[in-house]
């Protein structure tokens, strides 16, 4: 009576314990579709559209197991492991070698088996509870109780724990590797009724070694394989709790990207800086204190610095550790000049939306240097509610540049921040350049006042930018202008992208799908 006692309280916690490998893993894979395939909210709705569904497949298949529960609850465990475990290290691989499309396929098609196993092995659970002498209905309850609650922690431990301080390959090793030790620790507490024991534990054995291989090797091999992604050799590579953040060096161009999108090449970063700095700067009429929202890596505060009149800089950005990395990286500060250092700076690590929102100042100049908004978090960045934010920090006579994609690979999203800035109000002038690592770029300047490009005199020192060349790059050519054609030749009609209909999202996938 006292071993199954002892059995059946395990049995509670096995249930607990892998219904928590269980959604870590569905989260897991919903990171590994948003950072490789991209489109978050696609990709987290894919993984938990087919991770339920196969769990609910996976309950109706467990009607079909009557007999060894334990022996098929073990093997169930092994598979969850072997499979789970090796998700992330593989999906690396595929995406370095396989042909385009493949991962996409082999991640959703792990999600769902996954998912079915997951489901499989709760019925078994309650079931063996119920067979070993607990009344049926408490043994019910007490393991759905189990598999929720693991639920919970589950999420919380890789949200906040597991993917910052492990990343995405050891976290699937290593929550394979309690899946594993579940079903070892079965496989011992109910040994007298299983014939084959020595079987099952030598696969066990095997697997563990496998795991475990994975656990201390599996993230430098994958670092190989993503290596393949980039074009120059890693030399840094971390994941912080908000994104991947690499850095790439060859013959003296450091390249920063984030989640695997460029944000400068060291070769012609200039271009890119000098466009989105120093135009705003010139046309504001003082430029004392300047806001700036994104930009990390602290190239565009080291143009800033170049203005003696500017007396305040204040830095957002939502990444500490992106700013860490600029002020502590070699090969970063040899391109921003410590800029995040100077008195005149202050650095604040918070998200751009909430921090208008909390803010009192108004800013002569407001320099807006954000990641495209290939992504939720970020769509809300380009949303006329966030613009009508800036317009009303910003000074009457003041100016602000805003990143706003490629005109040519992206005509229609570069229109519509455009006009999504222009629906709060303000005025705006716009203005591409070419830079080789990024192809043609797009910027908008916005003021509060009608804005006359022929006005601004640059008074900084630049590598590129002349009054002449500012002027030429306020001329669109025909496939990039605003007057955007569908299909049937007619003129588009542009809607400014808000909170409640956040379109730019699925103008932006679209646009740079082929790229």
């Amino acid at each position: 009576m006292e071993t199954n006692l002892r059995k059946s309280h395990f049995i509670y916690w096995a249930s607990g314990i892998v219904s928590i490998c269980g959604i870590i893993f569905e989260v897991l894979f919903g990171a590994l579709g948003s950072y490789i395939l991209g489109d978050g909210v696609k990709q987290y709705t894919l993984t938990i559209s087919l991770f339920l569904t196969g769990m609910g497949i996976g309950a109706s298949l467990s009607e079909r197991v009557m007999k060894k529960l334990i022996v098929t609850f073990i093997w169930i465990e092994y598979m969850v492991a072997l499979i789970g475990g090796f998700s992330s290290f593989t999906m690396f691989g595929m995406t370095a070698f396989a042909p385009s499309g493949t991962d996409a396929l082999f991640l959703y098609l792990v999600t769902f088996t996954i998912g079915a196993l997951t489901g499989l092995e709760l019925p078994i659970l309650i079931r063996k509870a119920n067979e070993i002498g607990v009344e049926l209905s408490r043994s019910t309850a007490r393991v759905l109780f189990s598999d929720y609650a693991g639920g919970l922690i589950g999420g919380l431990l890789f949200a906040f724990y597991l993917r910052p301080q492990m990343g995405m390959v050891k976290s699937a090793f290593f929550v394979a590797c309690i899946n594993l030790g579940v079903a070892v620790t079965v496989l011992y507490l109910f040994r007298s009724e299983i014939k084959t024991f020595s079987l099952h534990l030598s696969c066990g054995i095997v697997i563990a070694v496998l795991l475990i291989g994975g656990l201390f090797f599996g993230e430098e091999m994958a670092f190989s394989f993503e290596q393949k992604l980039y074009k120059d050799p890693i030399i840094h590579m971390e994941e912080s709790a908000y994104q991947k953040i690499v850095l790439t060096k060859e013959q003296g161009d450091t390249r920063l990207f984030l989640n695997g999108s460029l944000q400068f090449s060291a070769t012609d970063e200039y271009r890119y800086h000098e466009t989105l700095v120093h135009p705003p700067v010139a046309y504001a009429e003082k430029a004392e204190n300047v806001l700036v929202l994104g930009g990390g890596d602290g190239i565009a505060v080291k143009e800033l610095l170049e203005y003696e009149e500017i007396q305040k800089i204040t830095l957002v950005d939502l990444d500490p550790a992106v700013t860490e990395l600029a002020r502590n990286n070699y090969h970063l500060l040899q391109l921003n000049e410590d800029s995040l250092e100077n008195s005149r700076v202050t650095v604040l690590n918070q998200d751009a939306f909430k921090f208008l929102e909390s803010s009192e100042e108004f800013y002569d100049v407001i320099i807006v240097d954000l990641p495209d908004p290939n992504n939720e978090s970020l769509n809300k960045l380009y949303t006329k509610e966030f613009y009508s934010l800036l317009r009303n920090h910003l000074s009457p006579d003041g100016a602000a540049m805003v990143q706003a994609t490629s005109p040519l690979f992206a005509t229609e999203v570069y229109w519509t921040i455009d006009e999504t800035i222009a629906s709060t109000g303000m005025y705006t002038e716009n203005f591409h350049v070419d830079v080789p690592s990024f192809g043609n770029w797009g910027f908008v300047m916005a003021s509060r006042k009608p804005i006359d490009v022929k006005e601004i005199q640059l008074s900084a020192e630049t590598k590129f930018l002349t009054e002449e060349v500012l002027s030429s790059m306020s001329v669109f050519g025909k496939d990039e202008d605003r007057e955007i054609l569908n299909n049937e030749g007619q003129v588009l009609s542009l809607e400014p992208n808000t909170l409640i209909d956040p379109h730019l999202i699925q103008k932006y996938e679209k646009a740079w799908q082929n790229y």
